[in-house]
Formats: structure tokens, sequence, C-alpha cells
């Protein structure tokens, strides 16, 4: 037999090769951790399968104590445990929220509940679960105004709006606010200041669960479908699992089973859904490496960039991809241009003898060699002006990192996107001059 190639071999080489791959540290022994356990033993949850650990790459997280199997509950954490608009409801919140009018929103009810039981600090019934809550979040609503403006053009446009989306719903429910003085000897100024509030929006917006939708009179009636579930809001995410998580109405238990296995003491993850890393940086604060979801969006104004100015039909052409919803949501990804992004652009380098094939386009047709080069060939030099321009964003990143130590935490986040951002375009340029080659 050729050395290297039997049995005992193979087995010592994916000993070796697991062995180098980053271990996360066991936390369980930390007092906050201890804590928490116990509070939930209290609400009848029992877990042997998972235990907190610190891992290189994704921080805090959940570790397998054993191996698990294909199809295995994760975690099962019992509806005592949830902390939902019933939750709040049923506290001393209750009766105001209920006299309020017009009914506040159940996001207004979680968020008010979050700082009320953060203020009450060791008198909390929440505070094992407060205490494991991060302090800060590093959502764009989060950043410094310097940092966002490094962020890619449509992030950045999403980040703002989603600032004034907070500072609006802090200035309308100051009111509300106002009522609860009663319950506190302190001003309620000072209790639920904006920053404060902003706190417990990200908590809800970056760890909630999914609940089916459910209606009270005495709540607005924006879906009642959000559940914070401690412990279970430490797994992470990866775009390469799957997951079935909901809740059990017979078990009374929030579930998630994996469809993948685990070895012991890997980090267990789940899925937070298919985004891009743009959406995942928007509502949740990181950006996952390596993301086969992940793209590079290309804008109306970048589209056209290339074109030939001269093109009388061009108003027309941009109308009928407007038309039939080809102006957003064009991409390069790491299999290079998306097909509405070729799409596209075959249509607006339709010539003018071949305008009234259009629809054929948008079919998927080949209109003629013609076309297809001149459309790869603008795809290639949309492609180089984002890789010039993304260059030149991270080294933008890199002088204010040097600058403002401060904010190197922000700024790392923000070249991590940028950094995933040159990859892909790098792949698409590549995958680009493949398609290319074949015209010449």
């Amino acid at each position: 037999m050729q050395k290297g190639k039997g049995r005992t071999s193979r087995i010592r080489r994916r000993k070796l090769c697991r062995s180098s791959e980053p271990r996360g540290v066991n936390e369980s022994h930390k007092s906050e951790f201890i804590e928490l356990r116990k509070w939930l033993k209290a609400r009848k949850f029992q877990d042997s399968n998972l235990a907190p650990a610190c891992f290189p790459g994704t921080g805090r997280g959940l570790m397998s104590q054993t191996s698990l199997q294909e199809g295995q509950m994760i975690i099962s954490l019992p509806e005592s445990c949830l902390l939902t608009t019933d939750t709040v409801i049923r506290s001393y919140l209750g009766a105001y929220i209920t006299k309020w009018k017009p009914p506040p929103s159940p996001l207004l009810a979680l968020c008010t509940f979050l700082v009320s039981e953060k203020h009450a600090g060791d008198r909390s019934l929440w505070k094992p679960y407060l205490e494991i809550l991060p302090k800060a979040y590093t959502c764009p609503v989060c950043l410094e105004p310097e940092v966002v403006n490094l962020l890619p053009t449509s992030l950045k446009a999403k980040a703002e709006a989603q600032r004034a989306h907070v500072q609006e719903f802090f200035a309308s429910s100051r009111d509300f606010f106002s009522s609860l003085q009663p319950l506190f000897v302190e001003a309620v100024d000072s209790i639920f200041s904006y920053s404060a509030l902003l706190w417990a929006w990200c908590t809800v917006n970056t760890r909630a669960v999914y609940l089916r939708p459910r209606q009270r009179e005495c709540l607005s009636a924006e879906p009642d479908t959000c559940a914070l579930a401690p412990y279970l809001d430490l797994l992470n995410h990866s775009p390469h699992v799957q997951v079935k998580a909901a809740f059990n109405e017979e078990t009374h238990s929030y579930e998630i089973r994996t469809t993948s296995r685990w070895r012991k003491h890997e980090e267990v993850f789940i899925c937070y859904g298919p985004h891009d890393n743009q959406q995942l940086f928007l509502e949740y604060g990181f950006v996952s490496i390596h993301n086969p979801h992940a793209c590079v969006y290309v804008s109306r104004e970048i589209l056209v960039k290339y074109l030939p100015s001269r093109d009388k039909q061009m108003d027309k052409k941009i109308s009928i991809l407007k038309d039939h919803g080809y102006i957003e949501n064009l991409t390069f990804g790491w299999d290079g241009p998306s097909w509405r992004l070729l799409t596209a652009l075959k249509l607006l380098c339709l010539e003018a003898e071949k305008f009234t094939c259009w629809k054929k386009v948008l079919l998927g047709e080949v209109i003629s060699d013609t076309n297809e080069k001149t459309s790869l060939d603008i795809a290639q030099k949309i492609c180089c002006y984002f890789i010039e321009e993304t260059n030149a964003m991270l080294q933008k990143v890199s002088h204010m990192k040097a600058e403002k130590e401060a904010l190197i935490n922000q700024l790392t986040l923000v070249e991590s996107l940028w950094m995933e951002e040159l990859k892909i375009l790098r792949a698409s340029a590549e995958t680009l001059h493949s398609l290319q080659t074949a015209f010449t």
C-alpha cells in the first residue's frame, strides 16, 4: 500500500485537520452564566447539549457539549423563559399600557420593559438575562456619522433612514414615557433617554425570535411577532447551515432542530435567513465572511455610466427596465454579474435597429453576438470601476483607523464589509474575463 493512503493515515489527517480548527473557550464557569442557568432552571429549562463559549471570529456563542445529529433538537426553551408582550402586560407596566391611547405598539411595549428592568438593576426579575445582553451594538444606527459616511452608498442611505426611524420612534414615545412617572422616583426623562431606548430597540431588532402574530386590544395593530429568548439568542448566524425553528404549541416551547451534524465542542450555528452582508450589517451589525448570499449592488447611475450618451433611445430603455422591475437589485456576486444585471445591460446595449427585440431580451433570448459582447464589456468596466472605488474606500478606512483609535471597532467592521465586497468584485472580474474570451 502506498505510504499515506491507508485508513490509519486518513484518521490521523482528519484529527490534525480538526485540531487545527479554532476552538472556543468554555465560559460556563463565569458568574453571569451560572446565574443565568439557575434562572432558566427555575423556569423549567434543562439543557445538556450546549454551553456558552467564546470563539475566535464570532465572539460569544454556544458550543456543543456532545455530538449532535441531523434532525436532533438543539434547544427547547419553555414559554416561561420567553420575554413577550404577554410578559409586559402582566407586569407593573400593564395598567399603563392598557389605558394609554392610542395604544402603544408591541415594539414600544417590549422596549419600555427592557429599559425599565435594566434601570431596576438588582431588583429586576430578569437581571440574569439582562446581564448577558450586549452593553452596546454595532448596527449602523449606533455608529458615529463619520463612520456611516464610509459605508457603500446604498447601505449608507438605509442606515440614515434607520437612524431617522429610531429618532422618530423615540420622539413619538416620550408622552407615553411621561405617563409612567408614578412608577419611578427619578425623572422618567433620565431613565427613558434616547440612548436607553436605542439600546432596547437594538436588543429587540437583533435578538428577537419570530412568533405567530397575535392581536391585543391594548396594543396597536402592528404585528406582535417578537419574543426575546434568553440563552437561545446566544446562537450565532452562519449562512452555511439550516435549522428548523418555531414555537411548538403542544410543548409550549420555542424549539430549534438542526439539519446539520455537529461534533463535540464545535460552535453551533443557526441561520437568520439568506441575507447579503449589507442586510446583515443593517439589521444585526455584523458581516459574514465568505457569505454565499453576499453581493455588490449596482445603482442606476453606475448602470448607465459607460453607455453611449448619444443613444436617443436611452430614456425609453430605462423606462422599460423600470416598468418590468429591472432597475433595482442588480448585483455582482461570487459567480459574476447576476442574470438581472446582464439582462438590464443587454437591453440598454440594444442597437437602434434591434430595439424592437427588447421583450426577447427580458425573456433571456440571445439577440446577437454583438449585443452579448457589448453588454459583457460594459459589465467589466462597471466591475473595474467598483474595484477602484472599493480600494479607495479601504484606504480611507485604513487612514481613519490610524487617526481615530476610539473608532477602531466600528471602522474594523466597515473594513470587513468592503474587504468582502472586494473579493466578490475580483471573482466577478475573473468570470467576466472568461465570458469575454469566448467572443475573441
